[in-house]
Parts: C-alpha cells; sequence; structure tokens
C-alpha cells in the first residue's frame, strides 16, 4: 500500500538547501564550488572548514554530503523505504497504516519515511515515530513531556530520531485503539 503524501528524504535535502540559502545568503552551487576550493580532502576536515565558515547543522550534513555522496536511503522513495522496513515483517505492516490513518485524524500531520522508521510530523516538529522493532511488534513512539509510565506506556530509549519520551508496544491493528488515540493526540497537541 502506497501512502499519499508520505515524504522522503529528497523533501528533507530541499529544505536543507534553502536552510543553506537563507542561513548564508549562497546556494549549494555556490557553496560546492567553495567546498572543491576548500582543500578538504575528508568529512572531518570539510566539516571543521564548514563550521569555521559558520555552515552547521543541516546546511553542513547537506554539503557534506554533496562532496562525499549520498546514503543509499536519501535516494528511495517513501514506498520504498517503509516496504523495506516491513519486508521481513509484512504481518506488521497494517499496524503502521492503522495508526497512520488515526493519526491524519488530528490535524496537520506530515508523514515522513526514514530508512528505519516512519515519523509523524506536526508544523512544529516530530510527534510519533512508529518503528518495527522485532518480527512480532511494531513500537509507537511518542514525544511527551513527563509521561506517566505505567500498563502499555514505556520509556522509550534511541527511538527513531532520539526524541520520543515514551512508547507502545503494538503486535496486532486490534491494539491500535481508543487509549493509542489518546496518546496520539497528547503527544499531538504537546508538539504543536
Amino acid at each position: 500500500m502506497s501512502i499519499p503524501g508520505a515524504r522522503d528524504w529528497r523533501e528533507m535535502t530541499a529544505w536543507m538547501a534553502e536552510l543553506l540559502k537563507r542561513r548564508t545568503g549562497d546556494d549549494v552551487e555556490t557553496w560546492n564550488a567553495r567546498v572543491r576550493e576548500s582543500g578538504a580532502h575528508d568529512e572531518a576536515s570539510l566539516r571543521a572548514w564548514l563550521t569555521e565558515q559558520g555552515v552547521t547543522g543541516y546546511a553542513q550534513t547537506l554539503l557534506v554530503m554533496e562532496r562525499f555522496g549520498y546514503p543509499d536511503f536519501f535516494l528511495a522513495t517513501a514506498d520504498d523505504l517503509i516496504a523495506g522496513q516491513y519486508a521481513d515483517r509484512p504481518a506488521l505492516r497494517p499496524i503502521l497504516d492503522a495508526v497512520l490513518v488515526r493519526a491524519g485524524q488530528l490535524g496537520e500531520v506530515k508523514v515522513q519515511a526514514r530508512k528505519t522508521f516512519v515519523a509523524l510530523v506536526t508544523p512544529r516538529r516530530t510527534f510519533a515515530v512508529v518503528q518495527p522493532t522485532t518480527k512480532r511488534r511494531v513500537d509507537l513512539g511518542l514525544r511527551l513531556a513527563d509521561p506517566p509510565l505505567g500498563g502499555r506506556l514505556r520509556a522509550a530509549s534511541s527511538m527513531g530520531n532520539g526524541a520520543m519520551t515514551a512508547r507502545i508496544g503494538l503486535e496486532s491493528v486490534e491494539e491500535v485503539d481508543d487509549e493509542v488515540d489518546e496518546w496520539l493526540r497528547r503527544a499531538y497537541e504537546e508538539n504543536t
């Protein structure tokens, strides 16, 4: 099943390019020429040089990838990234689809496919991730301030982009229930 509107890294790359131009006044092509002239021959020296030039964060990462190449997952479509996550556990894919349906009812939510997880993003930031964790379980990671851990709500460690504070393990579509709705809504509202 294709996920309409799911974003992949190409949109992120375009955003990074816009960020670079906004922060420095120059586009990627101009910076690529500067990078070639910099004499930096490895990633560490290039990052150091870019930092000296005031280029940090996502803009720096973009220029490093422009110089040394993009990882394969950056070139994959959103559908390909998601298919790869569930290739060896197809029975879990309907859980992702059920979470996405419920998240889509919250308001403005962007779905961003990554190599190992799917991020759910408000206009402000990521509020949840869906990550196939084992052959039998998908974890719904939630970005919550001071989550009351207990019951189905467990501590999250290094889920998705590392910002998730709690998780709910899901082993079937039936477990994507009203309680999951409530936690998704709370995470959405806290991060909007």
